[in-house]
């Protein structure tokens, strides 16, 4: 896609998707209570060791999203997906699916997302993307385990 260039993210950038991992928990309404230094560890493990795989996309040398995935045999998973602050509403996120779809993931998988449900945001662009509903979890949090 003209004007985007993706590179993989490396022990340079923890600092900084610890940081846009703090803002896409807040932004999405998560529940996660790390801080950035703790999600910038997490980073530090998940990428160091290679579990998952990082991507940082640029427009112009500046950073405009980040995507962070995990392929398996058969399936890529795909954990995070942020654009940042400021520059959202301008298919950036788009651009971003379709260069990952189109070079960076092997053809062929299945591709996976986890969206929170009251991220309707959030679940409306994945089905723009053409991801659709597969499971729902449930869950009652221990504040509310009276029967009703």
């Amino acid at each position: 896609m003209p004007g985007m260039t993706y590179r993989k993210a490396t022990s340079a950038d923890y600092p900084l998707l610890g940081a846009l991992n703090h803002q896409l928990i807040r932004d999405e309404g998560h529940r996660n209570p790390m801080n950035v230094a703790q999600l910038t560890e997490r980073m530090r493990r998940w990428l160091g060791t290679g579990e998952y795989t990082g991507r940082i996309f640029e427009e112009n040398g500046q950073i405009v999203a980040y995507a962070l995935y995990r392929a398996f045999a058969e399936e890529v998973y795909l954990r995070h997906l942020f654009v940042v602050r400021g520059r959202r509403r301008e298919g950036i996120g788009r651009r971003a699916v379709h260069l990952l779809r189109e070079e960076i993931w092997p053809r062929g998988h299945r591709l996976t997302v986890e969206v929170l449900c009251a991220n309707t945001a959030g679940v409306a662009f994945w089905k723009a993307m053409g991801y659709r509903e597969y499971s729902l979890s449930l869950e009652i949090m221990p504040d509310k385990r009276t029967l009703p």
